[in-house]
């Protein structure tokens, strides 16, 4: 074939850090860094929280102390993005047991499942928020 009759395919390359912020990531991209991100902060949170529950089954003294904690505004915003995270990890993580299963395999598939997951997680999140906030 000759040089004009061949259709031209558009080319990938690697992207350099400068154009980042350029790079719209797909759907799928961003569940799973997401999900990374989200189960290395219950990681790195884990001792923390097993501290905490182990203080506040102590006695009645101690619970009524942390609970005087969880009342401030920061502390809720702690423990929204700690709920987030397991929310988000939970549900990503049964997007990729039904990937095991070799179920929404494709392009497509990966896209509506990993929209799926925000779709679920995200609800969840905010309902967690009114009801840390005093909505309801």
């Amino acid at each position: 074939m000759t040089e004009a009759t061949k259709k031209s395919r558009k080319q990938f390359t690697n992207i350099h850090i400068t154009q980042l912020m350029n790079y719209r990531l797909p759907a799928a991209g961003m569940v799973s860094i997401f999900h990374r991100i989200s189960g290395f902060m219950m990681f790195l949170l884990l001792p923390f929280i097993l501290y905490l529950f182990d203080q506040s089954i102590t006695s009645e003294i101690s619970f009524a102390h942390l609970q005087g904690y969880v009342s401030h505004w920061l502390v809720k915003l702690f423990i929204l993005a700690l709920s987030w995270a397991y929310l988000h990890h939970f549900c990503a993580g049964i997007r990729h047991l039904i990937m095991d299963l070799h179920i929404g395999l494709s392009k497509e598939g990966a896209a509506k499942s990993a929209i799926s997951v925000f779709a679920v997680s995200v609800p969840l999140a905010v309902l967690v928020a009114l009801k840390l906030f005093g909505a309801f």
